[in-house]
């Protein structure tokens, strides 16, 4: 970015006052307590309440910084009717800060619904910017950063995690993955199966906090490393986007659906029961999950 040639008119008009009836989006720490802004605590002071995925987390959060303040919990199974509470105190004229856990609130959080329901009820929103695990990984990470896709965690559900993969595999961007510890080697052995071995990734854990660490190697690499540990912490894993000498060697049917595919072999000679099984083994899926796909009509 090029050097900001009249600093003082880019500062000149802060929006810094607390109004009636504004949901800010307040980013908060992800590890490192200093990172808090002076506008975010600005904010978490002069709202009228805090609406918070874990009232005791942030009520931590707040004695650190001694402030007081009415906190609401606001999470996944209580969001429909939390948010449509936080917006009839907005609507009469109370302003609330939202926070979650670590980070920026509304990204792979229920905080994204309570922003759609303020939008549908004309509620104004604004954010307090500060950390983000993603984008902190994604620029430590080493790779090419000009364009990313946020994907988020992965599904526990096995078939679900896979056709997510599968959706990506040929994904010229570089993409951002949230992993829990218990989870993270059974997500890089099926990157492994869908992106190749050799590409590369960046696996993040515990960004901003005293044992940080980032772990540039390829998908073989960091499975071999985690072989001979127990991963520990919360990851980011930034992998590389698909290289031009993989794009040559795409797959025939990676344009087809699942039911395309099994046609293209019918097509060509094939019994259906065969079709199948040969789709399977192209897609490295098993041959219930082809057969349920193509059945499922």
């Amino acid at each position: 970015m090029s050097s900001i040639k009249n600093p003082d008119k880019l500062y000149s008009s802060e929006k810094n006052a607390i109004l009636p009836g504004v949901l800010y989006l307040v980013a908060t720490p992800i590890g490192n307590l200093s990172d808090l802004s002076e506008r975010a605590i600005k904010t978490l002071t002069e709202v009228d309440f805090i609406a918070a995925e874990d009232t005791r987390n942030t009520a931590f959060l707040l004695s650190k910084i001694g402030i007081k303040k009415p906190l609401v919990s606001y999470y996944e199974h209580n969001k429909r009717e939390r948010g449509n509470i936080i917006c009839d105190r907005l609507s009469s004229g109370e302003s609330c800060a939202l926070v979650t856990d670590a980070g920026t609130p509304a990204i792979s959080d229920p905080g994204e619904d309570l922003v759609a329901l303020c939008i549908e009820r004309n509620i104004t929103i604004t954010s307090v910017p500060g950390p983000c695990a993603a984008i902190n990984a994604l620029i430590l990470s080493g790779l090419f950063t000009a364009r990313f896709a946020f994907e988020g965690f992965l599904s526990a559900n096995k078939s679900e995690r896979r056709k997510r993969l599968e959706e990506v595999t040929s994904e010229k961007r570089t993409l951002i993955f949230y992993e829990a510890p218990h989870k993270l080697k059974q997500t890089l052995a099926d990157m492994q199966e869908y992106f190749g071995k050799d590409r590369k990734i960046a696996i993040c854990r515990e960004l901003t906090k005293l044992n940080e660490e980032v772990i540039r190697t390829d998908i073989r690499g960091a499975i071999d490393i985690y072989s001979q540990m127990e991963p520990r912490g919360e990851y980011v894993i930034v992998v590389s986007p698909v290289s031009e000498s993989e794009l040559k060697d795409k797959a025939f049917y990676s344009d087809m659906s699942i039911e395309q595919h099994v046609n293209y072999y019918i097509e060509n000679g094939f019994a259906k029961m065969d079709a199948m099984k040969a789709v399977a083994k192209d897609r490295r899926l098993s041959k219930s999950s082809i057969y349920k796909e193509i059945n499922k009509k």
